[in-house]
């Protein structure tokens, strides 16, 4: 009886492992084998307002506005709006002698969906047609302003741009802007290829205006509300497009404090999701929205990294416990260093790569920390500080 019940356990265990590694693999191949979508240049252009909700972000922002502001896109068809949350006054002083708009804010419990909130508040009166969102620490590609609206003039209404590694200074940060180019490559670019929709990344992501103050209406105090938007796009079948070739950068994280708090803040959310939506996803499938099921589906797998350590642990058990299971296994291990190795970028294979992987048992560390404080992330906000690294570096 209690061998049965072992047996069982293992072959559930085998079949959930089993079908994470395959749906990373299969999307990793399809992000290999799929065409990049290019659109042509557009016949009109259309009116863009950039929204930066920014917490605390005094080391960063100006050079962040500064850039932006030197976008090829004609002066009087794009604006900035910072939305300013806990500044110094030196550093809003700074900001308001730039041509941009600041909308000052102020919460007892900060969340960047609040920030956006008050943002269109402040801006309603005056609609646009396309609202871009970026991160405090975010420079975007020459041309980004342009290649969106080119997106837009084919019928998309959401698009994300392609965000990158802004620093890779450290064998860290290189490792965490490897994780971040795997996810574009499974979840952006695969995803595209396949005709669902591409995921959205939180910034570099552009929305139609008056979509987006809809989606926005009632969003909570979540800190996913990009993963909330998500949710409400694909439940109303809506197509997110993917500009592999326009680049947000974005500063990696450097420290392994930082990282542990920021996964908090992720598996929270991913947390969060699964509670909120497993049950309507299963309803959205058998209404035929597979992009809705894809999308509670994710919130079922591993973080890579932790897929990596449990398939590990696997191989080990099975290699002293259950033999029968042990080649499958190490196929499976196989398989998914193959489909993470995929969304690598070519130019990246160089020594410096090898130092980052070797950091994969300091992330775990800082990941199973993380874990521990899932609670606290889903009850607080948790703030990912930026421009320390770089600063140290000028």
């Amino acid at each position: 009886m209690i061998h049965n019940i072992s047996t069982s356990i293992q072959y559930f265990i085998l079949a959930y492992l089993t079908i994470q590694v395959s749906y990373l693999l299969f999307f990793s191949i399809a992000g290999k084998i799929g065409k990049k979508t290019y659109f042509a240049q557009a016949k009109s252009l259309r009116k863009i307002r950039i929204f930066i909700p920014a917490y605390k972000e005094d080391s960063v922002i100006i050079d962040t506005v500064k850039d932006a502001i030197q976008q090829d896109y004609p002066k009087e068809l794009f604006e900035i709006v910072v939305m300013a949350d806990s500044f110094t006054k030196s550093t809003l002083n700074i900001l308001k002698t730039l041509p941009i708009k600041v909308v000052e804010v102020s919460f007892e419990k900060s969340t960047k969906g609040k920030a956006l909130q008050k943002g269109i508040e402040a801006t309603a009166h005056e609609p646009v047609d396309i609202l871009l969102i970026l991160d405090a620490d975010n420079h975007i590609s020459a041309g980004f302003l342009h290649a969106v609206n080119n997106a837009f003039e084919q019928g998309y209404e959401v698009v994300q741009g392609h965000r990158t590694a802004k620093n890779t200074q450290t064998a860290f940060a290189q490792l965490d802007a490897c994780t971040e180019e795997i996810n574009n490559h499974i979840f952006r670019r695969g995803h595209v290829a396949v005709g669902l929709p591409s995921a959205l990344i939180g910034s570099g992501m552009a929305f139609d205006w008056k979509l987006f103050t809809s989606l926005l209406e009632d969003i909570g105090e979540t800190s996913g509300e990009d993963k909330e938007l998500e949710f409400r796009i694909v439940r109303q079948r809506k197509r997110v497009a993917f500009l592999d070739n326009q680049y947000v950068y974005d500063e990696k994280v450097a420290k392994t404090d930082v990282f542990s708090k920021q996964r908090s803040r992720w598996l929270a959310t991913q947390v969060e999701f699964f509670e909120k939506y497993f049950i309507e996803g299963w309803f959205q499938l058998f209404r035929g929205n597979i992009a809705f099921f894809n999308k509670v589906f994710q919130t079922y797998l591993f973080p890579r990294v932790m897929l990596i350590a449990v398939l590990g642990l696997w191989i080990i058990f099975t290699f002293f416990f259950s033999a029968q299971f042990l080649f499958f296994s190490i196929g499976l291990f196989v398989a998914l260093t193959v489909a993470l190795l995929m969304g690598i970028p070519s130019k990246w294979y160089n020594k410096q790569l090898l130092f980052a992987f070797l950091q994969i048992p300091i992330a775990l560390i800082s990941m199973l920390k993380a874990m521990l404080h899932i609670g606290k992330a889903r009850k607080q906000f948790i703030h990912t500080p930026h421009g320390e690294l770089l600063q140290n570096t000028h």
